[in-house]
């Protein structure tokens, strides 16, 4: 059975009035007929912050964080409810599910949101995921629920995620622009030409354009992913993709799936340093697939504990991995450079040889 999950953004199921309850239905009907045929769908939802717009009497984009939160508070219960409607008519059920940011950094919130989305799936209900707008403030917003939708993705160790948006894929140019752009249909490896090509303007709805869909497209593909953007008002559009139609622009999964912890670590939780490797270390993590010891560390930035998240830096100046310290920052300038067997004469105990065990590590 597939996991598949499906972004809707704003722009979709929202007018300037506030909802399209026309295209909810619709969209309501496809992914119904894709539960029936076996998979297991999780939507990720834009929409309450415009629906609360109108109910708030507001036009234009909302820039006060105090009113965009009364907004996503008024509107939300409007959303929820468009969506009970529509699913209703074709008997399924839905659940109501709205995340922070601190879900993804925090292991144990991880872990409990995993397993209430996997038993709401195992219940044949389909959740309607969207951001927590009414308490986010900056520091816990994902920024656009593209992002979301590709954290849920990896997550749930999804096989494919697949973004509405309100054109026909990516283009090789701005296709409001440029007459001649064409869309690309299959992508097997993200480029900083295909990065240039996308476009980052946002719209009165939505926070995100095709930049953020491609972060959220490189995200899930490298977690071994299949992401496809189609254009979400194509009638059936869906299920013209379920079916094998060549609609929109297929992104092929990088690498492959190495379960939702290393996920986690990934594009979960937040990095709090960086530690600078010399050749030998960095070509040990990639080529080798070994753990950092501290003889390979060559500076270190950044204030972290035991068990927070780092970057790993070629000598270049290259990200090549993250992983979970299993020192301080002040306890590794005492023995970088040093071999394991003086780490506990240093520091007068050792927890581990390793810096960052390979377990505890995912290759960027």
């Amino acid at each position: 059975m597939e996991t598949v999950v499906i972004k809707i953004g704003s722009s979709i199921i929202t007018t300037p009035e506030g909802l399209n309850e026309g295209v909810i239905n619709r969209l309501a009907r496809d992914i119904s007929a894709l539960r029936d045929a076996g998979h297991q769908t999780v939507v990720v939802s834009s929409g309450a912050v415009a629906a609360g717009r109108g109910k708030l009497g507001i036009e234009g984009q909302i820039l006060d964080i105090n009113v965009k939160q009364a907004a996503a508070a008024a509107g939300q219960s409007s959303l929820i409810w468009a969506y009970e409607k529509a699913f209703g008519t074709h008997n399924k059920k839905v659940a109501q599910v709205l995340l922070t940011r601190d879900v993804f950094s925090v292991r144990r919130r991880y872990l409990n949101a995993r397993n209430t989305l996997r038993t709401l799936l195992d219940f044949h209900i389909i959740p309607i995921i969207n951001e927590n707008d009414t308490v986010s403030v900056d520091e816990l917003k994902f920024g656009d629920n593209d992002r979301l939708a590709a954290l849920v993705a990896s997550l749930l160790s999804a096989d494919r995620l697949v973004i509405l948006s309100d054109v026909d894929g990516l283009y090789d140019a701005d296709p409001g622009k440029t007459k001649t752009a064409k869309l690309l249909q299959l992508i097997r490896e993200i480029t900083p030409e295909h990065e240039k090509a996308a476009c980052g303007t946002a719209s009165i709805c939505g926070t995100g354009g095709m930049s953020s869909k491609l972060i959220a497209a490189k995200m899930a593909t490298s977690e071994g992913i299949t992401v496809n953007i189609i254009n979400g008002k194509l009638d059936y559009g869906l299920i013209k993709l379920f079916d094998g139609s060549p609609i929109g622009t297929r992104f092929e999964p990088s690498a492959k799936k190495h379960g939702a912890r290393k996920g986690w670590i990934a594009f979960g939780v937040r990095s709090k340093g960086r530690l600078t490797l010399d050749d030998g270390a960095a070509k040990a993590i990639i080529d080798g697939g070994k753990s950092l010891l501290p003889s390979g560390i060559k500076a270190i930035h950044g204030l972290f504990d035991r068990g927070d998240a780092v970057y790993c830096i070629a000598p270049g100046g290259r990200q090549i991995a993250k992983g979970l310290v299993n020192y301080g920052n002040v306890e590794l300038l005492k023995i970088i450079g040093r071999k394991t067997s003086q780490i506990e004469g240093i520091l007068g105990y050792k927890y581990s040889d390793e810096v960052i065990h390979r377990d505890n590590m995912t290759i960027l």
